[in-house]
């Protein structure tokens, strides 16, 4: 298998065919968690990890699993690895588990992660699986901590508050206020807020891609004009 091919996993993970922005799934967490860009950021890697794990195993035990049995097989390790993460993030990340810990357990139900496992990881090699998974989980991370991160701004004029608590002290620099003595706007951090900047990237990365594929089309029209 080409390198171009696997990278191929990866990256189309990230725009094409984004968790969040295109397949429309895993919207529960992305709405309700993304209050601050360092809840999206904690949120999208623990999905990620999750992603990347369970699609290994899946794959691995591809030949193995009866399909009678094949949901509940799936199911039963997405369990496992959420359970293991659930207690890594309540042992040494504590106060970051304190505001996601509900959502961590839900990742159980995410369509995101049983949906790629049962399309791509059962039928697929172990390598390219976990490459889809990176790049699935990593293109559901970026959306979270952009909705968070204008959710956050809008809402209290900081950025990466408490970012210290997930990455660690090393990682204060990153904790900012962008807008000083703000009162902040309540719809942002409520509810309609995260629908709303939904709404808006949903609208943005719709016209990005018209406008790519306008470029393409016009570069195509052209290179066949000069042969």
């Amino acid at each position: 298998m080409s390198d171009v091919r696997l990278s191929k996993y990866f990256t189309s993970a990230l725009w094409d065919y984004n968790v969040a922005l295109v397949q429309m799934l895993a919207l529960c967490p992305a709405l309700a968690v993304t209050t601050s860009a360092t809840n999206g950021l904690g949120m999208g890697l623990a999905t990620t990890l999750v992603l990347m794990m369970t699609n290994a195993i899946i794959s691995a035990m591809r030949h193995t699993i009866s399909p009678a049995v094949r949901n509940p097989m799936m199911i039963g390790v997405i369990a496992g690895v959420v359970t293991l993460i659930d207690m890594v993030m309540n042992a040494w990340m504590h106060e970051m588990y304190k505001v996601l810990g509900l959502f961590i357990a839900l990742i159980v139900t995410n369509c995101a992660v049983l949906g790629r496992a049962e399309s791509f990881s059962t039928k697929n090699p172990v390598l390219p699986s976990v490459l889809d998974g990176a790049g699935m989980g990593l293109g559901f991370t970026w959306v979270l901590v952009i909705i968070g991160g204008i959710r956050e701004i809008l809402g209290s004029g900081t950025l990466f508050a408490q970012a210290s608590l997930l990455l660690g002290e090393h990682f204060r620099w990153l904790e900012m206020t962008v807008i000083p003595d703000f009162q902040g706007i309540l719809l942002a951090i409520l509810p309609p807020g995260a629908f709303i900047v939904l709404g808006f990237l949903l609208a943005g990365k719709r016209i990005i891609d018209r406008k790519v594929a306008e470029r393409r089309a016009k570069t195509h029209g052209e290179l066949v004009v000069l042969q």
